[in-house]
């Protein structure tokens, strides 16, 4: 059995599971070779506002599983419900299949530090007061999201690897940027108000980790875009991980019992090479043509 990179916490946002762009096959990747005491599913997890378009392959099922066995292992495991699947909020206080459903939670860090860990939408003034035209800007957001898909598939089929696209427009955008700037303003107001150390939410699709005056802002990203999640390691040190672009050379690392910062498991010493875990991400992206193949036959969105 493959042996698990290990974190204390992680914070993965954003998978949008029911819409044709989730990046299912890298998420299910990443959590099968993930464990952690904390695991928080920073919303949006599902998308709700694709029920007239649900697109549900077997791979999504699979995910779940995931999620509840790392649950039944002992993690606990805490789902913070945002815009995109708020149906859930109806549910917040409950307890299903070993998840935590919570409006916001606070979690403290091995040095000590407290953050406030919540979806974002609260401080999106579109997604609150202007649904109709939250919802319009999700339906442009899917288009470039299925340009960025056969971008992808071509470069796939040229030998290169996963970039997003969609994810390099945005920043070259400046509405964009500004919007990004006064959200992330916005979130470092509110952990001064909460009297915490620091915030983290999801919801922008932007994964980042910066310092907005004596608060640390800190966002997890997204699985239709750029593939991130925001891990804690054993002693308290925050950082983001990029899956399509790391995984290789941290299963490495990890593989080979080196010194990597990002595990607290003791190191295995040398293994042979054909013993070591097959590259994560060429795996993925040759289970993606599978699964769109089969699904052919068969039958987003801050």
């Amino acid at each position: 059995m493959t042996e698990k990179l290990h974190y204390r916490a992680i914070w993965i946002s954003d998978v949008h599971l029911g819409a044709r762009d989730s990046k299912a096959e890298f998420l299910l990747d990443f959590l099968r070779h993930t464990d952690s005491d904390y695991l928080y599913l920073v919303g949006d997890i599902f998308d709700l506002w694709k029920l007239r378009s649900w697109y549900w392959p077997q791979i999504k099922n699979e995910i779940l599983q995931q999620v509840f066995e790392k649950a039944k292992r002992g993690t606990r495991v805490v789902y913070v419900p945002g815009n995109h699947d708020e149906m859930l909020r109806d549910y917040c206080g409950t307890f299903y299949n070993g998840v935590h459903i919570e409006r916001e939670a606070f979690h403290e860090t091995a040095d000590g530090r407290r953050f406030l860990v919540i979806h974002g939408d609260e401080f999106d003034c579109v997604v609150k007061h202007n649904k109709w035209l939250a919802s319009l800007g999700s339906e442009a957001y899917d288009a470039l999201l299925r340009v960025n898909h056969w971008y992808n598939y071509i470069r796939r089929k040229l030998g290169f690897r996963y970039w997003s696209l969609s994810a390099f427009l945005k920043q070259q955008v400046k509405n964009a940027v500004n919007y990004i700037t006064r959200f992330e303003s916005a979130v470092a107001r509110e952990a001064q108000r909460r009297g915490v150390d620091g915030l983290i939410c999801g919801h922008i699709h932007h994964a980042s980790m910066r310092r907005i005056g004596d608060y640390q802002y800190n966002n997890a990203g997204d699985w239709v875009e750029s593939c991130t999640a925001l891990v804690e390691n054993p002693d308290g040190h925050l950082q983001v991980l990029h899956w399509t672009e790391e995984s290789v050379l941290l299963l490495d690392e990890r593989w080979a019992g080196g010194d990597n910062p990002r595990s607290d498991a003791p190191g295995r010493g040398a293994e042979s090479p054909a013993a070591r875990p097959e590259p994560v991400c060429a795996r993925a992206a040759a289970d993606t043509d599978r699964t769109l193949t089969k699904t052919t036959e068969g039958k987003l969105c801050a």
